[in-house]
């Protein structure tokens, strides 16, 4: 899961260069996609009324702790802390997809500030759900750095966390809410519900979507969204290559990022941008995107992302 030594330079001037990224910033225009011939009706802002608390029962939220292996290094592992949303009227003995959503390199689980009931999140999940417009969704927020494992560098500490995510989070989500995984104490067959399973995240955790869930869990995911990724040590062409050789569908894969974003525009277009023309597996407009829009490294991008992919993933 380790990138080179040129890649690992380059995450970590990354990291300190997005650390300083400020929260807000201007984001507005029409959404482009990676073909001049073809134009998607998204949305470049979120509707005002989906920044709102919903006029109705909204979800709640739930903070987990569960045990996280060291897998690599000769540590013992940790215990780790977890938000996990659940929508309103969520029923134990029912069946929910899950989203699980990364965060950047300054973040951790409380970044996307589930724990609070008028987080811009829990509005936009909570209105979407409420108004009919998706499916009900658990969605899960870690603290997505491997923290279980001991490493020399902060890159290291992203790149790992497909270990984390696949032998102990997934487990332990699976194993305790309403998933579509068929649980049992002896384990359970986690391909057999990928298409009910999806990764999103912004920055890093974008990054994360696309070198630990593509390039690595196909077998778990079948949705991807990545926000303004960061660099990553696959290129389009590596990318295309897993996707085109896994036997596995890909649902969805959704892009975004700012055109004046100095951290990720380059990377992430290397990344993805032109992947359909790569594999056959990805058609725009059926279950690829590429969305550009004025804006910088910041959570107008990202909300916007969020918002634009969970109706598309989830739509009901």
């Amino acid at each position: 899961m380790n990138g080179d030594d040129n890649m690992k330079k380059l995450m970590i001037s990354f990291i300190s260069l997005t650390l300083c990224a400020a929260l807000i910033g201007g984001c507005s225009g029409t959404a482009k996609t990676a073909s001049s011939e073809i134009v998607y009706e998204f949305e470049t802002e979120i509707p005002e009324d989906y920044k709102k608390p919903f006029d109705g029962e909204s979800g709640t939220v739930e903070e987990i702790t569960y045990l996280a292996k060291d897998y690599i290094g000769d540590g013992e592992g940790c215990e780790k802390n977890a938000f996990v949303y659940l929508p309103a009227g969520y029923d134990p003995e029912g069946q929910y997809d899950v989203l699980y959503l990364l965060h950047g390199s300054g973040g951790d689980e409380k970044t996307w500030v589930l724990s609070r009931e008028d987080s811009e999140l829990r509005c936009i999940l909570d209105n979407l759900i409420g108004k009919g417009e998706i499916e009900p969704l658990i969605v899960v927020t870690p603290n997505s750095r491997a923290l279980g494992c001991k490493h020399d560098s902060e890159p290291d500490l992203f790149y790992n966390f497909g270990y984390e995510l696949r032998n102990d989070l997934i487990p332990y989500i699976d194993g305790h809410y309403a998933t579509y995984a068929d649980y049992s104490e002896d384990g359970f067959d986690l391909s057999a519900s990928r298409e009910h399973r999806a990764l999103a995240g912004y920055s890093m955790g974008g990054m994360q979507t696309i070198n630990i869930g593509i390039g690595e869990c196909l077998d778990l995911f079948s949705r991807f969204g990545a926000f303004s990724a960061a660099p990553t040590t696959n290129p389009a062409a590596t990318n295309a290559e897993t996707i085109s050789s896994s036997g596995y569908k890909i649902d969805y894969f959704y892009n975004i990022c700012g055109t004046e974003d100095d951290s990720s525009y380059i990377s992430a277009s290397e990344a993805a941008k032109n992947l359909p023309e790569m594999c056959d597996e990805l058609v725009p407009n059926e279950n690829f995107t590429w969305q550009e829009q004025p804006g910088k490294h910041n959570w107008n991008i990202w909300y916007v992302g969020i918002y634009n992919f969970t109706k598309i993933a989830f739509e009901k």
